[in-house]
């Protein structure tokens, strides 16, 4: 597989946000979304490493972050998370929701965090809806909003796709949260409104 990055950070996102985290980021993105905070991981082309490499770096680590780009573009995506599960890690894969899902493990220890990408991105077209119905409560589906043409898009979309999944909503840029926040209070939605720490404590920065 190819990887532009690996380090060790807090887990800035979703349901174990805070949590100290190994993050493996893939090189290589299907999609182009105009407020990608990642563009590099689609354009760097990164470097050739094995399952055996990627397992070395990870080493003790309790958590992984499988990151992309798009992880679920390389070939032996699956072997890399069979081994991790299969050696006791927790692991959060996130995924753009425009790949299939099918060749997933289905196991306890693995989170599938799948975006939903709304108008701003430019990206919406892309969402291959089939995978949603592979998603579970241990699950998260998460909404990154520009602006109130994503929001109520996003609240359109939950209420055409009831999930099992805990739904997140993230503001782009990962820190103003007003807007989001008083709508769901107002509106009484069934969603988890979450900054991107990560940005809060080191600003707009690669490998935090």
């Amino acid at each position: 597989m190819r990887i532009c990055e690996h380090f060790r950070s807090l887990q800035g996102e979703g349901l174990t946000i805070g949590v100290p985290t190994y993050f493996v980021r893939t090189a290589g993105c299907n999609l182009d979304c105009e407020w990608c905070d990642t563009k590099y991981a689609r354009e760097d082309p990164g470097i050739e490493v094995t399952v055996d490499q990627v397992m070395e770096m990870i080493g003790s680590s309790a958590n992984v972050c499988v990151t992309g780009g798009e992880p679920l573009l390389q070939s032996d995506m699956p072997e890399l998370l069979n081994r991790l599960l299969n050696g006791g890690k927790k692991v959060v894969l996130e995924t753009n929701g425009s790949v299939d899902l099918s060749g997933v493990p289905d196991h306890p220890g693995l989170i599938i965090s799948m975006d939903i990408k709304c108008p701003t991105s430019g990206m919406d077209a892309e969402m291959r809806l089939a995978n949603l119905t592979m998603l579970t409560s241990k699950d998260q589906l998460k909404f990154v909003i520009a602006d109130k043409k994503d929001l109520y898009y996003a609240i359109r979309f939950m209420e055409d796709h009831p999930t099992d999944a805990n739904v997140i909503f993230t503001p782009v840029g990962g820190i103003d949260l007003e807007a989001i926040a008083d709508e769901v209070v107002m509106r009484g939605l069934d969603v988890r409104v979450l900054p991107q720490l990560h940005k809060i404590i080191w600003g707009d920065r690669r490998s935090v």
